[in-house]
């Protein structure tokens, strides 16, 4: 039995409403000193409708670091700041809507 997506109606394998997601969102990444000196990686403008689990897993994975979601921002340990724009265009995320601060 197909389970059919409430938003475009069509199949789940077929749904095409977290790549029309993606290209909507314009994507902030800059890098915060928290406590006692470390470096935060920020990741600010995922909308609702993207997975952003599994951005996080992927962008842990990938750097070899330790993060966190919250409220649809994804946080991750150390300065990736400079890497973190190639994977995310990796992703389906439009290079020009990404933009590095």
């Amino acid at each position: 039995m197909n389970d059919i997506c409430a938003k475009c109606g069509l199949p789940k394998e077929l749904c095409i409403c977290e790549t029309l997601a993606k290209e909507k969102e314009v994507i902030k990444v800059l890098n915060v000193r928290r406590r006692y000196g470390k470096m935060t990686t920020i990741i600010q403008g995922l909308s609702k409708d993207v997975d952003a689990k599994n951005i996080l897993k992927e962008l842990k994975t990938k750097l070899a670091c330790g993060g966190t979601l919250k409220d649809n921002v994804v946080e991750l340990q150390g300065d990736h700041k400079s890497k973190v724009k190639a994977i995310l265009v990796k992703l389906g995320f439009p290079e020009d809507q990404i933009e590095v601060c």
